[in-house]
């Protein structure tokens, strides 16, 4: 057999049993992500992009009143201290729950994961995608901040984002739910944790940032690069 015909017939094969056939992952393979596997230089580019203030929220019980605190402190820190708003930088570190967030569509849907994380909407049923990550409104930096339906009172990620946030995504939390959905049975059969960590991390909602793990990560960001550590309180 052809190796072009044996690569074709292999990826089929992965394909039948539920696993994505993926060239690359992020952080790659292994439980542990390694040094080899980090992109150090694309973290460093754009966590420790010239900033006049950098703020660092920790997510782990999901709680979507953090995007609304994000949203306050960008608002904050423009239109009260008045830092020019391309000189704010923020990190999102959601791990355990939390790491949802940075899941796109397609893993929420693939993996029940409102349903594995009981996140569920105002009629207590199970949320099938990422609700939380489209732009709520069309963005506008001239518009009224006042204004509850413009841009600076959106609360999506996809618009926090565009005002300088970065969704970081954790490895090792990927890693560990991957072996955890398996287990519950919200994995397509036939699907290895392996293969599940490797679909989602190869999923993840633009522009977010795999970290080794997300512990160190917040120790990084705090003493490499000065960031200003916050929770939400429970």
């Amino acid at each position: 057999m052809k190796r072009t015909s044996f690569l074709a017939a292999s990826a089929s094969l992965v394909a039948a049993a539920g696993a994505p056939a993926v060239a690359g992952v992020p952080g790659g393979s292994q439980f542990v992500e390694r040094r080899a596997n980090f992109d150090a230089a694309a973290f460093a580019a754009t966590l420790n992009r010239p900033a006049g203030i950098r703020q660092l929220w920790e997510a782990v019980a999901f709680n979507p009143k953090v995007l609304s605190n994000i949203k306050n402190s960008f608002n904050g820190l423009q239109f009260g201290f008045g830092f020019p708003p391309n000189r704010i930088l923020m990190a999102l570190a959601g791990h355990g729950a939390s790491s949802s967030y940075g899941y796109a569509d397609a893993i929420w849907a693939k993996y029940r994961i409102g349903e594995f994380f009981g996140i569920k909407d105002a009629a207590g049923t199970a949320i099938a995608s990422n609700v939380f990550y489209p732009a709520k409104s069309a963005y506008d930096p001239s518009s009224d901040p006042d204004d509850p339906a413009g841009t600076y009172q959106d609360t999506s990620l996809q618009t926090l984002q565009k005002r300088g946030l970065v969704v970081l995504t954790c490895h090792t939390a990927v890693e560990e739910q991957a072996r955890a959905l398996v287990k519950a049975g919200n994995a397509p059969a036939g699907m290895t944790p392996s293969d599940v960590a490797d679909d989602i991390l190869t999923h993840l909602v633009p522009g977010a940032v795999v970290v080794p793990a997300m512990v160190a990560a917040i120790a990084v960001l705090q003493h490499e690069y000065g960031y200003a550590y916050t929770t939400l309180a429970l």
